[in-house]
């Protein structure tokens, strides 16, 4: 999958357990999915590695990793 800037820079230094791969599986297989109003879409997914609910966003095309983080709200 391809990323952003944001995310090679960012995300992925300020959240050390989080991989590409991993984040690449929540959004092949999601548990849930949405479109932001500004066309990026959110995809959930349990991490049984992390033991948590991962929110992984993607640009609209919805292969560009952009931003992902353990999301404490979400509710099933």
């Amino acid at each position: 999958m391809e990323t952003t800037f944001y995310f090679r820079n960012e995300v992925l230094v300020k959240r050390p357990y989080l991989t590409a791969a991993l984040c690449e599986a929540v959004v092949r297989l999601p548990y849930r999915t949405e479109v932001q109003s500004d066309n990026r879409i959110r995809h959930w997914a349990f991490s049984t590695e992390l033991g948590k609910w991962l929110r992984v966003v993607t640009l609209a095309d919805g292969n560009t990793l952009h931003n992902a983080f353990p999301d404490r709200r979400f509710i099933p």
